[in-house]
């Protein structure tokens, strides 16, 4: 009797080690190893989760963003999100390079609003943006993108005008439909 259980035991052992990963860390790492590329990690929104740095006088600062590529997920925004952690945001990539103009309205958390040119260079940033307002924040020149942060974030860092955004794609959007 002994044996048959000892036999059992260690087939189910064998067996287990083949199952499938049970957490995205370890298929992330099996994928990695293969040269698979691994899905992104999705917010609630169900918008897809990236990596964003801001360098900023020869800091990096680290954020993971959501990523609202289409234009109602543009429209959308963060807008109903009564709460934002401080190394969160949500980046906008256009579709082309264009002046860019975003309003708050239905948007209770304030936001620093960032515009970024195609190089990945801050143009402004739209600072401390009011809640619900419906005026227009507006960049000062054509831009591929805009990167959502909470509000007094861009300050506090020493992020300004001319710092570089970098994430997982291009900002610039020939690039990007490049890739």
């Amino acid at each position: 009797m002994n044996r048959f259980f000892t036999l059992m035991l260690g087939a189910l052992i064998a067996l287990s080690s083949c199952a499938a990963p049970t957490d995205a860390r370890q298929s992330d790492a099996g994928a990695e190893s293969t040269g698979e590329t691994a899905s992104p990690a999705k917010a609630p929104s169900g918008l897809d989760l990236v990596p964003l740095t801001i360098t900023s006088n020869g800091k990096t600062h680290e954020f993971t963003v959501e990523v609202a590529r289409t234009s109602r997920e543009q429209a959308r925004g963060l807008m109903f999100r009564t709460e934002l952690a401080p190394d969160a945001g949500m980046i906008f990539p256009f579709d082309r390079v264009r002046p860019a103009s975003f309003w708050m309205k239905d948007t209770p958390t304030s936001l620093d609003i960032i515009f970024v040119r195609a190089d990945g260079t801050i143009e402004s940033i739209a600072a401390n943006t009011t809640p619900y307002s419906l005026e227009s924040v507006q960049s000062g020149e054509p831009v591929a993108g805009v990167l959502e942060i909470l509000a007094g974030r861009s300050a506090e860092l020493g992020i300004s005008p001319g710092d570089r955004v970098s994430w997982t794609e291009s900002w610039d959007p020939a690039k990007r439909r490049g890739q």
